[in-house]
């Protein structure tokens, strides 16, 4: 019951999903539960992921065989995933981008990624995340409505692991006592990071089972080399990580895995 609750507190944490009134005051809050439920940021990629395969493949269907369904159901299905999460990992990108765009001063750069408002290279940065979803979605169901599923599950549960490691490797960079992510800033649990990897395990096992080998070895590896350069960004940049790197690491993974995808269905 203490795991579902962390989960739950994840889910109150990084969605919209409504976690209210009794329920709310069942699941409870601490610092120290927030850092546990890190352990489950891979399982809300499980509902992200459920909620944009059944808005691509709805949309897939029912638009067969028109050639644009492919590029509609991509749209729309990150549509859906962005009012999910509100734009959480989003807003995290565009910080990231006019931070360490904006300065190469460290501390600057963290002053501008605490502004809320978005500049030139948060914009742009924002901009090309999504082209680049859409369009790899648009050429992953043009191939096959499994091909988009199958990209769609492993990414969105894989690229919420990757930030987990961020954690685990890397400083706080900001002041702890003032930051909203300070619950994250202590060094995540092997424990924890073990709980997270088996919210992987299933839904890249349904990969494995529904595509190639190189399906599965592409995309995962494009996805880990997204989150290791980011990662080595921020260590040189930073020399840490805040709330905001996470999010805009999930982001890059996730492009990632369908990049790989993508590169893989064209290899074959």
């Amino acid at each position: 019951m203490q795991a579902l609750r962390h989960y739950l507190l994840a889910v109150q944490f990084f969605t919209r999903i409504p976690v209210t009134g009794r329920l709310a005051a069942w699941v409870g809050y601490s610092p120290a539960m927030l850092r546990a439920s890190a352990a489950h940021f891979p399982g809300i990629g499980w509902l992200a992921a459920l909620l944009a395969v059944a808005v691509y493949a709805g949309l897939y269907r029912a638009l067969a065989p028109n050639a644009m369904a492919p590029l509609v159901a991509a749209v729309f299905c990150t549509i859906a995933t962005v009012l999910m999460t509100g734009g959480f990992h989003e807003d995290g990108l565009a910080d990231v981008a006019d931070g360490l765009g904006g300065s190469y001063d460290r501390e600057r750069a963290l002053d501008i990624m605490k502004d809320s408002r978005v500049g030139a290279f948060g914009a742009m940065a924002l901009v090309l995340a999504l082209l680049a979803k859409v369009s790899l979605l648009a050429l992953l169901g043009a191939h096959s409505l499994l091909a988009a599923a199958a990209g769609l599950v492993g990414a969105h549960v894989l690229s919420r692991f990757w930030p987990l490691l961020i954690v685990r490797s890397l400083p706080h960079a900001r002041d702890t006592a003032r930051s909203k992510s300070k619950p994250l800033a202590d060094q995540i649990s092997l424990s924890a990071l073990a709980a997270a990897s088996l919210w992987c395990f299933m839904p890249l096992a349904l990969v494995w089972r529904a595509h190639t080998a190189i399906y599965f070895v592409a995309s995962i590896l494009l996805s880990a080399v997204g989150a290791a350069w980011m990662g080595r960004w921020f260590a040189r940049r930073l020399q840490g990580f805040t709330g905001d790197c996470l999010g805009a690491t999930q982001q890059v993974s996730e492009i990632g895995f369908y990049l790989g995808a993508a590169l893989a269905l064209g290899w074959m």
